[in-house]
């Protein structure tokens, strides 16, 4: 039972982290997994979570390395193979040397061969938070292919540089060449072991096929497996586990690319199914991290043998460190490969540089490698600092993750110039992809049922885009602004006239009032949705009840019919006065905003005669309610998504929510002539 409820505050954390980065986009998931980790350990809930590196490795590591290998581009991959194994290799062997000195002049009381593999296991970036920062920030795609490629490769080479500067420590005894030609071999090892592996599960998958069995269960089966069980296999001949998953998910990509056999279904459910664990594994990766930060806090502050302000200041000067190296080896390269023609990298600027040194962030490697450290060495004393290295790699993940938090918005932003000037740009992008994804959210729900309906709206979507597509980006922004007053303007027509027929005693004060009330509504989506939701949600109750507890007479039947019939006749001379005003002012320059409020008020006038003529739409009407809805959820997601992923600021968010509200309320006031 207390298994379950670790598990089940784990994933609810998770859960909690998605929805607090709906609501703060520029806090990145990771960090606020690792404070929510953090705010569980604190919590005196009674359970623990220990860190096991083996299980952890296998259980986290294995899936979310052949998942990437599986989605990398391996064009890129190739294409930028040089500037890659210069960080994945160069950087990483360059790291260990001279962090490793440096922290052994920093901390005397670390050993040199023990100093060696703290620099060992800080040297690893990780691919999942760089990956979770820069979605939002929009990187250069070269550098994000390169950093994915270091990400895929730098862990293999840190983690065995980690291993020998351990097993130096602990014995005693160390060979620069034997060390040099086991990395190559633990390599290698690794890389043609996966590829072997995947392979003969492929071909696995391929007979099970032959033999006429396409269960889409068991294919799936196979495929959560493989990259566990490659990664076990290959690190039982103690090999490298990770570059083994890392070909194995290459060898699935090829094989996917070539093969076209497989089932839509299977195809479907596999995207479903990995996107779903991606997204737990990356969570629980950097909540287990935030849950082994307190105790890790704890050993070091309460020791007496330990100032807490020098391991800070350890810390911090490591991190330095290391973005310094980062920088000085990324800008060497790039700029000798450069020169020497040997990269097909863009010309280095100080930006492009700066980018991908900040993006060295420290990550879940790091802690569990950390955490392998054994407690005695061969002597049988303990291991030397052995808590102060795994506080060290905390703190370094920590401040790393935060400098790109803060750091990489900034360059990216300006990689992209003023954004000012393109903020109109920004607006009618964002506006089109909002409209895109209405129309294939009811494109996916199309069915011989709805498709008469789904077509209606998908045309008034069609019709909206082709005019933003066909004006410019100051006219567009002019164009949702000249349509909100159009709207008032036709509102005050129908105000006006509905004034004229009381006057003239043509309408009786009930339905004048409820009129009235209606043009109030109208106004107040326009103006004010929140107090138009709640006014409309009002009606809707005292609508219910009236049909509830109003007493059932025939003759109050027929009144109630009689005076529904009244009101939709009203409904439409009202918005042929309005159609009229929108004609009698159309000009040159508003002729496109008119014309499409225009084409709602027929719309609305349609659908108000076949009402009053007694045809049935409550069916048209609840599957249009349906396929609308789904719509206008779909315009709310993607714009939600582009502020998330730093694509248009806050202002242009609200601006196009408006709009959308706007149009929603419109829509909804239209189909409640019926329940008046």
């Amino acid at each position: 039972m207390e298994l379950f409820l670790v598990i089940l505050l784990l994933l609810t954390s998770i859960g909690l982290s998605n929805f607090i980065n709906h609501f703060l986009p520029y806090i990145p998931v990771p960090l606020i997994q690792i404070a929510l980790g953090v705010l569980l350990a604190a919590l005196p809930l009674g359970f623990h979570v220990p860190m096991e590196p083996e299980l952890f490795f296998v259980l986290f590591i294995a899936p979310l390395l052949f998942y990437d290998g599986k989605n990398v581009s391996r064009q890129e991959l190739w294409k930028l193979r040089k500037p890659i194994l210069l960080l994945a290799l160069g950087l990483v062997f360059i790291t260990v040397f001279l962090i490793g000195y440096l922290i052994h002049w920093l901390i005397p009381s670390i050993p040199l061969s023990a100093a060696f593999a703290l620099a060992a296991i800080l040297s690893p970036t990780d691919v999942v938070a760089v990956g979770s920062i820069s979605s939002r920030v929009k990187m250069p795609k070269t550098i994000m292919h390169i950093l994915e490629g270091e990400g895929l490769m730098n862990d293999a080479s840190g983690l065995v540089a980690f291993k020998f500067a351990v097993a130096a420590t602990v014995t005693g005894v160390f060979s620069l060449a034997e060390a040099s030609w086991s990395f190559l071999a633990i390599a290698l090892g690794g890389i043609v072991g996966g590829a072997i592996l995947a392979y003969l599960i492929i071909q696995m998958k391929m007979l099970i096929r032959r033999l006429g069995m396409e269960d889409v269960t068991l294919h799936m089966l196979i495929q959560l497996l493989t990259p566990f069980v490659i990664f076990y296999i290959v690190e039982h001949f103690h090999l490298s586990g990770i570059l083994s998953v890392v070909a194995a998910g290459i060898v699935h990509a090829i094989y996917r690319d070539r093969d076209q056999s497989p089932s839509m279904q299977l195809q479907v459910v596999s995207k479903s199914t990995w996107t779903i664990l991606i997204f737990i594994l990356n969570g629980l990766v950097f909540v287990i991290l935030g849950l082994q930060i307190p105790s890790v806090m704890n050993e070091i502050f309460k020791n007496p043998m330990f100032n807490n302000v020098e391991v800070s200041k350890y810390i911090l000067i490591i991190t330095v460190a290391l973005l310094l190296l980062r920088f000085v080896w990324i800008y060497g390269a790039w700029w000798g490969g450069w020169l020497l023609k040997k990269t097909q990298l863009p010309k280095p600027t100080l930006r492009y540089i700066s980018i991908t040194t900040v993006s060295g962030v420290r990550g879940a490697v790091t802690l569990a490698g950390a955490f392998t450290i054994p407690y005695v060495i061969a002597d049988g004393s303990v291991f030397p600092e052995r808590s102060l290295i795994i506080f060290i790699a905390s703190g370094v993940i920590l401040v790393t993750l935060v400098l790109a938090s803060i750091f990489l918005p900034i360059l990216a932003k300006s990689e992209k110039g003023k954004v000012e000037e393109l903020k109109e740009e920004m607006e009618r992008t964002a506006m089109i992809r909002t409209i895109d994804a209405a129309i294939n959210s009811v494109r996916e729900i199309m069915t011989d049922e709805n498709r008469s309906v789904a077509v209606s709206i998908i045309s008034n979507y069609n019709q909206l885009r082709s005019l933003l597509k066909t004006i410019s980006d100051e006219d567009a922004t002019q164009l949702k602004q000249l349509e909100t007053e159009t709207r008032m303007k036709a509102l005050d027509a129908e105000e006006i006239y509905l004034e004229k027929l009381k006057k003239e005693g043509k309408v009786n004060i009930k339905v004048t009032y409820l009129m009235e009330e209606h043009i109030q509504r109208m106004r107040l989506a326009v103006t004010n949705r929140l107090l138009y939701r709640s006014l409309f949600i009002w009606s809707i109750i005292k609508r219910s009840l009236y049909q509830i507890f109003a007493p059932k007479k025939k003759m109050r039947y027929k009144n109630r019919k009689l005076e529904i019939n009244i009101i939709i006749q009203l409904k439409v001379d009202m918005a042929k006065v309005a159609i009229q005003y929108l004609k009698d002012h159309m000009t040159p320059e508003n002729e496109d905003s008119y014309l499409l409020i225009i084409g709602e008020y027929n719309d609305m006038i349609l659908k108000f005669k076949l009402a009053k003529k007694g045809i049935d739409t409550t069916n048209y009407t609840r599957v249009q309610r349906e396929l609308r809805d789904k719509a206008f959820q779909a315009e709310r997601n993607e714009i939600q998504s582009l502020y998330e992923n730093g694509e248009i600021s806050m202002d242009i968010t609200r601006k196009i929510r408006r709009q959308i509200n706007i149009r929603e309320a419109y829509w909804m006031e239209e189909n409640s002539v019926q329940t008046h």
